[in-house]
């Protein structure tokens, strides 16, 4: 095999048109392969995104179900036995949204609840959005603090 002996693979390549609209002889003349009028055939035709030929398009044939709540409010959920094992395999003691991004446990701007799965023997001070009462009492129970 040489260089000079690479060819495509027989029909991956098409040949081009060449010069449109300059004659009969040139196999493309005329209409220049572009059918008899309508909008496809003149210049600056742009087809509408999603325009199914007049068809009515299928996003608008789909029905609308439901609607976003802009009042909701999504955490990240972190059990105290997620906690337990944050100081065991990083040693924090300090546990806010910074520390936890650093470590790759939550992702930037993520708002973080803390839930009470689990147990929990370290002194911990927590500083997240949000936690529930099981949590806050297992944390403040091992000696550490809950700071919202």
């Amino acid at each position: 095999m040489k260089l000079h002996n690479l060819t495509p693979a027989p029909g991956s390549v098409k040949k081009a048109k060449g010069r449109l609209g300059r004659g009969e002889g040139s196999g493309s003349g005329g209409t220049s392969s572009k059918g008899h009028k309508g909008a496809q055939s003149r210049a600056g035709y742009n087809e509408k995104r999603a325009f199914e030929g007049g068809q009515m398009p299928i996003q608008m044939r789909l029905p609308k179900r439901g609607f976003k709540n802009i009042n909701n409010v999504t955490y990240t959920v972190i059990n105290v036995s997620r906690l337990q094992e944050i100081h065991d395999n990083y040693g924090l003691t300090e546990i806010n949204k910074i520390t936890l991004y650093n470590e790759g446990i939550i992702n930037q701007g993520e708002k973080v609840k803390i839930l009470g799965n689990g147990e929990l023997t370290s002194k911990l001070n927590v500083h997240v959005d949000s936690y529930s009462a099981s949590a806050k009492a297992k944390i403040e129970a091992a000696g550490g603090k809950v700071n919202a």
